[in-house]
């Protein structure tokens, strides 16, 4: 009876966490997309509104008390490739081996930039991935750094300044462009822009006042979208503003928080700050010695828009002198050695945690890294999940071990317990300190069972974010029919697996690879005794059939560590059992299901 509870125990646990999936992804995930499309009819009626109204704030209006809010267009009826091509003239081109696009020299604002390495599907002759497109157009999304001055300074580039490209003509990773400013003071801002093999841009202005007084102006920075994910990832997942503030550590909105609320911190030094989506961000790395006030914001002027921005405390530049500020801007895929390499290399305070590997960092992290050494061995996340299973499997084989030997012991202790029972009849106080003192007799801990089942609940968890939140997962083929291991199994046993010409209804989808968790599931409960009780033997019969359907929306790799994982526990099981004399009943139970039952006598 003892095993039978351990073992209801981890089915309750794993059940638990099954309806978690269900009640914080799949249900949130449905009405999200049915808010999405109510939202796209609402804000396409808006628009229509707006196209009457007079335009948004201009360069001169200020949001936050500070920033400047120009760059806004209410029609926002363009597309990107229209709006692109309508300013072709004044744009420098951005062509890297990760990055193509261009920079707008009004503003001298980052608001066109696609990933070359990244397709919108598995396809690759499906189109690659736009991060940033300019404000005039439907996704508007751009970053942009600026000054704000006073009337002693004159301009200060803005939104709405036009630069120069001083020298060079494509910005590439091996050719940085020069753009300049010289306002009605004598100031002159000369802006050098460099960008690596990956997503990390460079700023570095040099200030130089050749006028005659002194000039005090405050550096800015923003990140701004006008639209945010129409299907949001699960609440596992963080989607929205993001940045490490000083001392404050990482701190964390999402949109619908902030369009409640605007986020602002406390003034700092130190940190970054921008928006993450599930697989991209774009992120800001101010001066990291000069104080800072943050914003996290949603607007409702003209078109409503997110932004994540800073300004600096004033600076002030004596005539005939100049001043050098340097900024980073992180624009691009989340990639792990790649942000790890950021964090150290431009010393960067907990860059990493771009990447929302949750709760259990100190577990998902290292299990990625592992599963990544896996991959770059055999060339394949699918083989480097099993791989990573079996060290897994390894490490907590001293736990199961004294979990299958508590189990084996008990029932080797069944004959005695049932004497027991029937010694004590229903003196259940008598029975419970016979039943302590045969175990403590027998050298038996019966929660021993329980421990392997609890602390591999973290490890579920964590292989779960790898698999989910890493862009490495998205689009990793396994083999066969499986070409996205971060996507359910696409086939369906309702049309046979895709030979009868029709889709499989959502709540009927049922792949392959989740019927063969099922069935390794099942081989790994016949490895004990069916129990007594009908309502436990029902359970104990229905349940795989439960977890298949349950898990059929999961992604498949964790479907396949499942099935993997069930598959190694039956054959450690079984090493076990017999290395402590006790009877596998696998078989015995499998013959067991196709027995005719005997006629209940009358």
């Amino acid at each position: 009876m003892q095993n039978n509870r351990n073992y209801f125990i981890a089915i309750a646990l794993s059940v638990l966490i099954v309806l978690a999936w269900q009640f914080f992804y799949m249900n949130p995930r449905l009405e999200a997309q049915r808010k999405a499309e109510q939202a796209a009819k609402l804000q396409q009626q808006t628009q229509q509104a707006q196209t009457t109204q007079p335009a948004a704030a201009g360069a001169g209006t200020a949001v936050n008390g500070s920033l400047p809010a120009g760059g806004q267009n209410a029609t926002a009826t363009l597309t990107r490739d229209q709006s692109v091509e309508k300013t072709a003239s004044s744009r420098v081109i951005i062509d890297t081996p990760a990055l193509a696009g261009s920079i707008n020299l009004e503003g001298a604002r980052f608001d066109d930039l696609r990933l070359k390495s990244y397709h919108e599907t598995v396809d690759k002759s499906s189109p690659i991935i736009t991060l940033f497109s300019p404000a005039d157009t439907k996704d508007g999304y751009f970053s942009e750094l600026g000054y704000l001055g006073g009337d002693t300074t004159g301009a200060v580039p803005g939104p709405s300044t036009v630069w120069t490209l001083a020298s060079g003509d494509k910005l590439t990773d091996k050719t940085p462009v020069t753009l300049s400013y010289t306002n009605d003071k004598g100031v002159t801002f000369s802006r050098t822009i460099s960008v690596d093999d990956r997503y990390m841009f460079t700023i570095s202005d040099k200030i130089v006042n050749g006028g005659q007084a002194p000039v005090s102006l405050s550096s800015y920075g923003r990140v701004t979208r006008y639209n945010k994910p129409e299907t949001p990832s699960a609440y596992v997942l963080h989607e929205g503003f993001i940045g490490v503030i000083g001392d404050d550590g990482l701190i964390e909105s999402k949109y619908a928080a902030v369009e409640k609320e605007a986020v602002n911190p406390a003034k700092a030094t130190g940190g970054w700050l921008g928006i993450t989506d599930k697989y991209w961000a774009a992120t800001i790395v101010p001066p990291q010695s000069t104080a800072y006030d943050a914003h996290f914001s949603h607007f409702t002027d003209g078109t409503p828009r997110y932004q994540a921005d800073y300004k600096e405390d004033a600076i002030t530049v004596a005539p005939g002198q100049s001043l050098e500020l340097k900024n980073l801007i992180f624009a691009g895929a989340k990639e792990v050695p790649v942000i790890d390499r950021y964090e150290t290399s431009y010393s960067i305070p907990r860059f990493d945690r771009l990447i929302d590997w949750g709760w259990f960092y100190f577990i998902t992290k290292p299990m990625f890294k592992l599963m990544d050494f896996f991959f770059r061995f055999f060339g394949n996340f699918g083989v480097a999940i099993l791989c990573t299973t079996i060290v897994v499997k390894a490490l907590f084989f001293p736990l199961a071990s004294r979990q299958y030997a508590s189990m084996a012991n008990m029932k080797r202790m069944q004959p005695k317990m049932e004497e027991l029972k029937a010694k004590f009849g229903d003196d259940r106080m008598g029975l419970q300190q016979a039943t302590m003192q045969l175990y403590k007799e027998e050298k038996i801990n019966p929660i021993a069972g329980c421990w392997p089942v609890l602390l591999q609940i973290p490890i579920f968890f964590s292989l779960y974010k790898v698999i989910y939140i890493t862009i490495e997962m998205r689009h990793a083929p396994f083999f066969g029919w499986i070409q996205d291991l971060s996507a359910p199994d696409p086939t369906s046993i309702v049309n046979l697996f895709g030979l009868l010409p029709f889709a499989a209804p959502t709540f009927l989808h049922l792949g392959v690879w989740p019927l063969i968790m099922g069935v390794t599931m099942f081989l790994q409960m016949r490895m004990n005794p069916t129990p007594p009780d009908p309502t436990q033997a029902m359970i104990f019969n229905w349940m795989p059939l439960v977890f298949m359907f349950m898990l059929s929306s999961f992604p498949a790799g964790l479907v396949i560590y499942w099935a993997w994982n069930n598959t190694l526990s039956v054959i450690q099981q079984s090493i076990i059992m017999k290395r402590h004399g006790v009877k596998v009943e696998l078989f015995n139970n499998l013959k067991g299901l196709f027995k005719r039952k005997p006629a209940p006598s009358k």
